[in-house]
């Protein structure tokens, strides 16, 4: 990227590297590059104005010299020491304009060479977000943990979901990689193979429309915090598969809601009456999680939410790729105002928001999860990456899941020092949530059956799905 040097700064002006607090590497936000380089183009359209201003005293200057020239040959006090002082202002005033000039120039080039990179990206000509570096630790993580990284399955993602889409649907691949672009989203085979697995290989895969009942409302202390969040999601995810929950707090006299996805629940075999099994992954990566965002917006109604409420979204693993879903769903827009989304180990990378909407993304460098759309997280203003570098093991005698990494009470413990954190992107992130939900307190929590429709054979009518009967309008 090119650099720019303000005359007599000592230094480069150019963005900052990547912060990085304890075991945390922060992406994005205020301090962010995309947001730099944002306030720097910012700064030199001022400083093209300042250059035009400039430019305007070095031709009233330069017509005083001229006026002063036939006052050459006078006594030198009164003739020549004066055309030599005007001359020499002249060229002062032509020095900073040209400095003003040129520093523009160069941050225009470092602002040219960023979306350049951004182009190839989108493309799909795009490195891990760490480079190659982690080749070195993958042998560690394969052979201690028995899992790839984050950067691993973000390298491996794109090729391996183009060969498998060359080979079910070699016809397609120009098709569906076109489709991608004209979208405006980021490159990547992983929706077009899951859609085409869905459609024409695995058809119990393919999303169904899903309803929301609700099952429970009562009165609860809720800390509205990024761990409180992420603790009250850990709770709900072990209490019940194929259960959702949406709380109501009060803050500064107004209303919001806060919507809860879990993460992936398997069941055998996938694609049953539950949204967040194996087959939801599918919904949530190819399909934008249409159908469930509908049962959310249901659920959102049900719990007493009206149009146009301010509404948080807080997902695990696959329930964060649903509710960042939600932040680039045009219906559920037009219905509440989405203020904020927090994910923790999800793979997020190929949506994009709408304006406004701010988010935080917990990853580990050890969970491949987050990798596993092979696009890494957009460098935004609103939009702040957290991810984890610190070593972790799954203990003796328990479950390792998806991965040592992907373990959500470590994404809870991170997310007390994300709120602990001085770091201006983080202090500024965490404000529009606290701004939203406040601090917590006394709220009102409903939790919702989300079911999924019977799949339609040829010999099967579809019937109203399980604990239809039990929907409670409110």
């Amino acid at each position: 990227m090119a650099e720019a040097t303000p005359s007599g700064s000592g230094g480069p002006l150019g963005p900052l590297e990547l912060a990085t607090e304890g075991t945390m590497r922060i992406r994005g936000g205020m301090g962010g590059i995309r947001f730099q380089l944002e306030e720097l183009m910012a700064g030199v359209a001022e400083l093209d104005g300042m250059a035009d201003e400039l430019a305007n005293v070095e031709v009233g200057v330069r017509r005083i010299w001229e006026e002063l020239c036939p006052y050459q040959y006078e006594p030198r006090p009164s003739g020549t020491a004066a055309l030599i002082a005007v001359g020499e202002g002249c060229q002062s005033v032509r020095a900073v304009r040209e400095a003003l000039q040129r520093l523009g120039d160069q941050v225009r080039a470092s602002h040219r060479d960023y979306e350049r990179a951004e182009s190839l990206s989108v493309a799909g000509f795009r490195l891990p977000q760490d480079g190659w570096n982690f080749l070195p630790l993958l042998f560690v993580d394969l052979t201690q943990a028995n899992y790839p990284s984050r950067d691993a399955a973000e390298a491996l993602a794109l090729p391996v979901a183009i060969g498998l889409l060359t080979t079910i649907a070699k016809e397609d691949l120009a098709r569906a990689m076109a489709a991608e672009l004209a979208a405006g989203r980021y490159m990547s085979a992983t929706g077009p193979v899951l859609r085409r697995l869905a459609e024409n290989h695995f058809p119990q895969l393919k999303p169904r429309p899903v309803t929301a009942v609700e099952e429970l409302t009562r009165d609860v202390d809720v800390d509205t915090s990024p761990a409180g969040l992420l603790a009250r999601l850990r709770e709900l995810d072990a209490d019940g598969h194929g259960t959702i929950e949406v709380v109501q707090v009060e803050n500064g006299g107004r209303k919001a809601f806060i919507v809860i996805v879990p993460g992936t629940q398997r069941t055998d075999p996938p694609g049953g009456a539950n949204p967040l099994d194996e087959a939801g992954i599918v919904e949530a990566l190819g399909y934008g999680s249409e159908q469930l965002n509908a049962a959310v917006a249901s659920a959102l109604h049900q719990a007493g939410a009206s149009k146009g409420d301010q509404v948080v979204a807080v997902g695990y693993s696959q329930g964060g790729a649903h509710a960042m879903n939600l932040s680039s769903d045009k219906a559920f827009l037009a219905e509440f105002d989405l203020k904020y989304v927090l994910t923790a180990g999800s793979p997020v990378g190929g949506i994009t928001p709408a304006a406004g909407i701010t988010s935080l993304h917990l990853e580990h460098r050890q969970d491949w999860v987050p990798g596993s759309d092979g696009i890494p997280n957009a460098d935004t203003r609103d939009g702040v990456t957290v991810t984890l570098t610190d070593r972790v093991v799954t203990p003796d005698g328990k479950d390792p899941g998806l991965g040592p990494g992907h373990n959500l009470e470590n994404y809870e413990a991170a997310a007390r020092t994300v709120a602990a954190s001085g770091d201006p992107s983080l202090v500024a992130n965490t404000a529009v949530l606290a701004g939203v939900v406040g601090t917590g307190g006394a709220a009102t929590a409903t939790r919702f059956a989300v079911n999924r429709e019977p799949q339609v054979t040829a010999d099967r009518q579809p019937g109203p799905p399980p604990g239809a009967a039990r929907w409670v309008a409110r």
